[in-house]
């Protein structure tokens, strides 16, 4: 039988255990290591600066006694695929980049999951080197629960904040911190099973089209995406004769019915993208022959910069999409450049663009057309007007908050658990 006073001398040996360990910095570099600065090593010696009788002086053993500058100790778990920020394809990548600088300007404790080629001002932790693409389960399982594991060994955390399904399993191990989940995909159904095996996970919808073609969850809020305008610049008065599309080249995105939408209206069109294996017997056998066409130009797969200037210039984004997109990043890139988009009224389209302010919901190819030809109604449009909406509804700094918001209310609830008493994993009660 193990006695009240096992169980504290065990725990007293575990902090002590900690405290050691915590203060022994790695001075290599390695798999399922990272590159430790000397800032680095000062901010552990304060976080542990000295053991007596048990007790680690340094860390915080409750919310109350956080710093005002470090109210929020986050872990972020990103996708071992793609670098954060992502260099050029990764929409769940650039969205993870901006809550992580984000929280870190406003003084929280942010610890980012990623791969070592990530650029962040939050502590960055990795196991993979290089980002890992293309995507493999293996690889996602593997990340994950090494984050978990070292979240586990680590200083305790006030929120896990995951964007892999993967993550889910591994963070059954986790019982006592709140995990907040945020869903980047349209409805799968071996997902959405999957998920009523997590009732606990507090799960984030990026729109509301998304959250109502999920299964019931207890715990879900919507929280719509969000950038920094800075790079985006809208051209106030003309724009060049051109349209543009910018997205995966992949049937349900209609890259296709964009050229054709084009051809038709008599305007010139610029896709900027890639094709994913899954598609390429698709792209070779629809989309190959249109991209030899005299009004297109391939301008192949774009940066930042690149992307905000094909925006920024262009007449109009089209979006003939064919299934029920949960966001569509690119939309709000489009209208934080004043570029207005033209869409298919499906998935996120009708909650994310507004009719003759952000662009237009359209139900054909006929009324795309009609509304992007010379005379049409996307000459209505004030680039400067759609770019201020844009920053008003969808600002990095606003997606921010709101998940700040959450993390606070998770943190005051009576329901949602506290941190742990210790983060030892090796602890027997």
């Amino acid at each position: 039988m193990v006695t009240g006073t096992d169980r504290s001398a065990r725990r007293t040996h575990a902090r002590k255990e900690l405290c050691i360990a915590a203060c022994e910095v790695p001075r290599h570099i390695g798999h399922g290591t990272r590159v430790t600065s000397a800032a680095t090593t000062e901010r552990r010696s304060r976080h542990f600066r000295r053991c007596r009788n048990g007790q680690i002086f340094g860390i915080p053993t409750s919310v109350s006694e956080l710093e005002p500058n470090r109210r929020v100790r986050i872990a972020l778990i990103s996708t071992p695929f793609v670098a954060v920020p992502p260099p050029r394809y990764g929409g769940t990548e650039l969205i993870i980049h901006e809550l992580a600088e984000g929280w870190t300007r406003r003084g929280q404790q942010v610890e980012l999951f990623a791969t070592g080629d990530s650029r962040t001002a939050a502590q960055l932790e990795w196991l993979y080197r290089e980002a890992q693409w293309p995507p493999e389960v293996l690889t996602d399982l593997n990340h994950v629960s090494w984050c978990v594991e070292h979240i586990l060994r680590g200083p305790s955390v006030d929120i896990i904040h995951a964007h892999s399904a993967a993550a889910l399993a591994c963070c059954r191990l986790v019982r006592d911190i709140p995990i907040v989940y945020t869903i980047h995909h349209a409805r799968e159904d071996q997902l959405s099973s999957f998920y009523r095996h997590y009732p606990d996970v507090h799960y984030v919808a990026i729109s509301s089209d998304q959250r109502h073609r999920e299964v019931d969850l207890p715990h879900v809020e919507v929280i719509h995406h969000g950038l920094d305008p800075a790079p985006y610049h809208a051209v106030p008065t003309h724009p060049d004769e051109y349209v543009c599309f910018i997205g995966r080249f992949a049937c349900v995105k209609g890259p296709h019915t964009a050229i054709d939408v084009a051809r038709r209206a008599r305007i010139a069109i610029r896709l900027a993208g890639e094709v994913h294996p899954p598609d390429q017997e698709w792209a070779d056998a629809e989309l190959k022959s249109r991209l030899a066409e005299p009004h297109v130009t391939y301008v192949g797969s774009v940066g930042l910069r690149e992307k905000a200037s094909l925006l920024g210039n262009a007449r109009a984004l089209l979006a003939p999409i064919e299934w029920h997109e949960p966001f569509g990043l690119v939309f709000i890139e489009a209208m934080l450049a004043g570029c207005p988009v033209v869409a298919f009224a499906r998935g996120s389209v009708p909650e994310l663009v507004e009719n003759g302010v952000t662009g237009f919901a359209v139900s054909s190819v006929d009324d795309m057309v009609d509304v992007i030809r010379s005379g049409g109604a996307i000459e209505s449009i004030d680039r400067a007007r759609c770019r201020a909406r844009a920053v008003e509804r969808f600002s990095a700094d606003r997606m921010v908050d709101d998940y700040l918001a959450l993390f606070e209310r998770l943190k005051r609830s009576p329901d949602s658990p506290g941190p742990r008493e210790s983060p030892d994993p090796r602890m027997v009660a």
